[in-house]
């Protein structure tokens, strides 16, 4: 709507998208529902967290890895600047503004926060 000019001006109904499955499917159509709910749980875990890269001093990894675990651990990739590398991690959409103020605290700097799509943990 907004992308378009538009604006919620009253709110006609109210509705909810709910998935219901016989308890007795057959094997076929028990490995399609958890297929589908997989696909639905990988969207929604991803609208809870966003994928973030920043540039920062290697004498401040060991502490933004702290602040930033990852899903298991951060990428860090050396920059051609000597003393600098890039680090790339996930943090939850909760607690992203608080964590963005410790990172800038420990040098972190060209910070980029995307996204994410699909998550699949």
């Amino acid at each position: 709507m907004l992308s378009n000019g538009l604006k919620e001006v009253e709110t006609i109904l109210h509705s909810e998208a709910v998935l219901v499955a016989h308890k007795n499917l057959s094997d076929q159509k028990k490995d399609l529902l958890e297929q589908l709910v997989f696909r639905f749980e990988a969207v929604q875990k991803a609208q809870q967290s966003k994928y973030i890269l920043l540039n920062c001093p290697n004498h401040a990894i060991e502490a933004i890895t702290r602040i930033l675990p990852g899903m298991k651990s951060p990428t860090v990739l050396p920059l051609a600047m000597p003393g600098w590398s890039s680090l790339h991690s996930v943090v939850n959409e909760d607690d992203f503004w608080e964590k963005i103020g410790q990172l800038k605290k420990l040098g972190a700097q060209g910070i980029l926060v995307i996204p994410i799509e699909k998550m699949i943990v």
